[in-house]
């Protein structure tokens, strides 16, 4: 048999929560993964956080997204640095950095995804080769483009030796669920709006971009008839596959909470009862119901969510730090496992996960200073 190559991966990941860059460090050969405990976080500077935020919704690249890219590549640089730093490796240790880059429009339905970033630039600044462009392959074939984080999740769940079925839940701007059964069965798709309505109702109401635990939706009351007409959208009928923008339901969202004239406490409250009904809604389309439920993602430290997560699904809701994992870091060390299965021509998406016809490779291999595909 052949001898396993383990190559060093850094993953980066800058998610619809617009708060900063997250990288992370493994060792993988594409298949099993060795988790090495070694992450950092880097955050936007709230000039910059607007200027990315004024991109969302451009289908195609304006001039200003342009200067945008190169700033937010900075930043995934002064990351990579640092976590080479904090690690004590050299950047020729690294055999691959895999660049998510900025999510600012995806609408799969149009054949439509784009990630903002400069993947020549952070190859030619930090001397190792990057993996970019991660879902254009998927969606050119007809898939979803998200989630891809499945794939890793899985991997994963393979040390954790758990009873199957189970549920690996990511809460960022938007949430998704991987759904894990027997025989490595997998089915993934995004639920619904997870952090991204409430922040930007914090940031509106308070000028900071986050409810800290969830302690203002505790100090408010929900109001029922919101989450029932948001429950309405024909998305939660769809059946999945299926993803989400970070702005889809915004519009409509946002103004039933503004119509119904709540305050910053009540307003909190409605938003993330939302984010959890539209978890629930979604077991109506699993296989089987998970026996247990593991949270990454910044949502998991929204205690109110969390509290009511646990109650309407009836059954065990925890972090997936509990299973050693860093769930800061679980989308980060994903996009360093996706670089290294596109290195050795394994698919990064399944038919499960984004609705592909067949499992689908991914990425674009960017050198200093040249690309190959």
């Amino acid at each position: 048999m052949p001898r396993k190559q383990w190559i060093r991966a850094i993953g980066l990941m800058s998610g619809t929560s617009l708060d900063g860059v997250d990288a992370a460090l493994i060792e993988t050969d594409g298949v099993e993964v060795r988790r090495t405990t070694h992450s950092v976080f880097v955050p936007y500077a709230p000039e910059l956080r607007e200027r990315m935020r004024a991109c969302f919704g451009n289908r195609s690249a304006t001039n200003s997204e342009h200067v945008v890219a190169d700033d937010l590549t900075d930043i995934h640089v002064d990351a990579v640095n640092m976590l080479l730093a904090r690690a004590g490796v050299l950047a020729a240790d690294i055999g691959v950095i895999g660049f998510h880059g900025q999510t600012v429009f995806h609408e799969p339905v149009s054949g439509i995804t784009r990630q903002i970033g400069t993947p020549e630039r952070l190859a030619e600044k930090t001397g190792i080769p990057v993996v970019a462009d991660f879902r254009l392959a998927d969606v050119a074939a007809g898939g979803e483009g998200a989630p891809l984080v499945p794939v890793y999740h899985a991997a994963l769940m393979k040390n954790a030796q758990m009873d199957l079925p189970v549920a690996i839940l990511n809460i960022g701007g938007v949430s998704n669920v991987t759904w894990i059964g027997p025989d490595d069965d997998l089915l993934a798709f995004d639920c619904g709006p997870g952090n991204a309505r409430i922040d930007d109702w914090m940031l509106r109401h308070t000028g900071t971009p986050v409810d800290l635990n969830g302690t203002t939706a505790f100090s408010g009351r929900a109001d029922p008839m919101i989450v029932v007409k948001f429950l309405d959208d024909p998305y939660f009928d769809r059946v999945p596959p299926k993803s989400l923008d970070r702005d889809d339901m915004a519009a409509r969202l946002d103004g039933l909470v503004a119509g119904a004239g709540l305050n910053v406490a009540d307003g909190a409250a409605t938003l993330a009862q939302c984010t959890v009904a539209a978890i629930v809604a979604g077991v109506n389309h699993l296989p089987v119901a998970p026996k247990i439920w593991f949270v990454c993602g910044g949502g998991r430290h929204n205690l109110y969510v969390m509290h009511h997560l646990q109650q309407r699904l009836g059954v065990p809701v925890k972090s997936v730090d509990e299973l050693g994992w860093d769930g800061d870091a679980v989308e980060a060390e994903c996009f360093g496992y996706l670089a290294v299965r596109h290195l050795a021509g394994l698919p990064l998406s399944f038919p499960g996960t984004t609705g592909v016809a067949a499992p689908c490779p991914g990425g674009n291999l960017y050198r200093a200073a040249s690309r190959a595909a």
